[in-house]
């Protein structure tokens, strides 16, 4: 099988702070519009790859200043969920989108199972492998998975009216803490499971890891008008960083 990936191609994701001594570890799934040569960009133009369909805006700048802010590794995929979704079972249907908010995927159009297995064992499974490594060697210790995504500010029509979000699936405790320090900082409302809910039979990262690792975890979405420049993602990096501090400091992680 030809590998996906041209030698002058970034790897498949980046690990960023490798040794972070914080308790938090973090995870951005979506932060890259980039699609490998050999897939042509998938024939969508630069303005499609530019859209939300392709990454998730701004949640990677978001991603690596709280690297810094809290000391905590981040792992970070270089390739467009277009290509394969690291987010989702690379078993279901939308693994690989053959559209997406109503734009077909000419590249995604009838591809062999053999393609979609080099996909998958290209980008999906090394990063995840990477994940599952890094959180094993921590076994000993405290640690919080933070998964950071964005989301349109309008979808179908539909205004979106919450700067950010809190979304879990079995983690309602914490996620009652993460939305309490949330809402001291900020005037708009925070959104609770707004507008995703983790699901086991749609997400991906987050359901598999806790149940491998026993680690609590939640997904922070931010509205993409919130994060449009690397200054705006910083200032959100010190919002959610100063909430880490407040809850980490009055509930510090059962381990």
């Amino acid at each position: 099988m030809r590998p996906l990936l041209d030698s002058s191609e970034p790897d498949s994701f980046e690990l960023v702070n490798a040794t972070g001594q914080g308790d938090v570890v973090l995870v951005c799934d979506h932060a890259s519009n980039r699609i490998p040569i050999q897939l042509h960009t998938l024939g969508l133009s630069a303005q499609e790859l530019s859209s939300h369909i392709a990454w998730d805006l701004g949640a990677f700048w978001v991603a690596r200043y709280l690297s810094t802010r809290l000391d905590a590794p981040l792992f970070f995929s270089n390739y467009s969920r277009l290509v394969i979704d690291c987010n989702r079972n690379p078993e279901a249907g939308d693994s690989i989108p053959v559209s997406s908010a109503g734009i077909a995927i000419p590249g995604n159009q009838g591809i062999t199972p053999q393609e979609s297995l080099r996909r998958r064992q290209s980008l999906f499974d090394p990063y995840h492998a990477a994940i599952d490594r890094l959180l094993q060697a921590r076994a000993g210790r405290a640690s919080f998975l933070l998964s950071i995504h964005s989301f349109t500010p309008v979808l179908q029509g539909v205004k979106r009216p919450w700067p950010l979000a809190v979304c879990y699936e079995e983690a309602s405790l914490w996620a009652t803490r993460w939305l309490t320090a949330l809402q001291t900082q900020l005037s708009a409302a925070v959104g609770n499971n707004e507008p995703f809910q983790i699901e086991s039979d749609v997400d991906y990262t987050i359901p598999v890891h806790v149940q491998k690792h026993g680690v609590p975890a939640i997904m922070l979405e931010i509205r993409q008008d919130e994060i449009c420049n690397q200054a705006a993602a910083k200032n959100w990096s010190e919002i959610i960083g100063n909430a880490w501090q407040m809850i980490s400091s009055e509930t510090p992680i059962i381990e």
